[in-house]
């Protein structure tokens, strides 16, 4: 038997402020990740790659109008670099509060000046719960900041393509770059409901061959997993939806046309979770079904073997009374009781008559179709 999934797992616990603080209020959590922070810069011709400690002359590191750039930030636990972004780039304290608190579902805001989005990132951990990270955006014209909570993330195949320059990723400005990350993301979410398939499919060959306690345990898991991951997706199609609809000057119409694709992705997202969410909820009914089925079989073979022995029972305790005709002792004879306690051969008949009963119930069940 597989050993059952363990369901003792840590829920992801948010850093918050205490209630009643004022809006737009930058909260940094002291177990958050000291920030590394990577620079990107390229163009049609050329990229570089360039680590900084801090953000403090980012303004003079991007002025370059001719080239773009990817500012990847990934730990908050800096009071200096949201100032800069407040003070330096003027960035509102509400969207630098949304990036602090890493629980906001995907959304798109615009701006005057620049764009704020939010995405998850979701990935498999090795106890087969579901990580759930936040991923912020502030597009500015030549400019895309980044904003992780951890340093693992799945954004390397974005990063290849910028350094071995393919497609439309140097060329498209800082509205493709941010589309490019955000579609790596939703791509990442077709990869786990594909392990989560595969691991549905051979929970289902188990079911059928040899159910246990552990398929409904896993069963159960997955099944919480899409609807952790379902209350990701929707918002992210919402949040594609509302990038279509923007007039944003910092994302060009070339760019939407990449966005929709995007967007039907999240349909399709959408589609396969609600299925696999339904085939989870029919695995679970049907194990429960052949438990029931099992224990019916089982209840079914007692009965019978029952309903053989009861009149065996009775045969047996009526002639276990040893109420004698005549007294052994006395030779004196009882009215009214055993005449054939003492008859010859009288074991044999009994005997005898007891497996004709028996065999008549046999016969009887099995021309019922109890067997079967």
């Amino acid at each position: 038997m597989a050993k059952p999934i363990s369901f003792k797992q840590k829920k992801k616990k948010y850093a918050l402020p205490p209630p009643g603080t004022t809006p737009g209020f930058v909260y940094i959590d002291s177990n958050s990740l000291k920030p590394k922070i990577n620079l990107y810069s390229y163009n049609a011709v050329e990229f570089k790659v360039e680590k900084l400690t801090s953000l403090s002359n980012i303004t003079e590191q991007t002025k370059n109008r001719d080239t773009f750039y990817w500012v990847d930030i990934k730990g908050l636990n800096s009071a200096e670099l949201f100032n800069v972004f407040s003070e330096e780039l003027k960035i509102h304290k509400l969207v630098l509060e949304d990036i602090t608190r890493t629980y906001h579902r995907p959304k798109f805001e615009d701006y005057e000046d620049y764009n704020f989005a939010v995405s998850r990132m979701l990935s498999i951990k090795e106890d087969a719960s579901l990580e759930n990270e936040q991923v912020s955006f502030i597009q500015t014209k030549n400019v895309l900041y980044t904003f992780q909570e951890s340093y693992e993330d799945c954004l390397d195949a974005v990063r290849n393509r910028l350094k071995e320059g393919k497609g439309n990723i140097r060329i498209g400005g800082t509205g493709y770059l941010m589309y490019a990350l955000m579609d790596m993301i939703v791509d990442s979410y077709f990869a786990i409901l594909s392990n989560w398939n595969e691991d549905m499919d051979e929970i289902e060959d188990r079911l059928l061959s040899r159910p246990d306690k552990s398929v409904m345990y896993e069963t159960q898991l997955v099944k919480r997993n899409l609807i952790a991951m379902r209350r990701v997706v929707w918002p992210e199609r919402d949040k594609m939806n509302d990038i279509l609809r923007t007039d944003s000057n910092l994302i060009s119409e070339q760019t939407k046309m990449f966005i929709k694709d995007a967007y039907d992705h999240t349909i399709q997202l959408m589609d396969m979770v609600e299925s696999m969410k339904e085939i989870a909820s029919s695995n679970i009914d049907m194990y429960l079904s052949i438990i029931s089925n099992r224990m019916n079989e089982i209840m079914k073979v007692l009965t019978i073997i029952s309903s053989i022995f009861i009149p065996l029972t009775f045969i047996a305790g009526i002639y276990g009374m040893n109420f004698a005709k005549q007294d052994p002792i006395t030779g004196k004879f009882m009215p009214s009781n055993m005449p054939e306690l003492y008859q010859p051969h009288g074991y044999e008949y009994t005997m005898l008559v007891m497996v004709l009963i028996a065999l008549v119930q046999i016969i009887f069940f099995w021309r019922k179709g109890w067997f079967k």
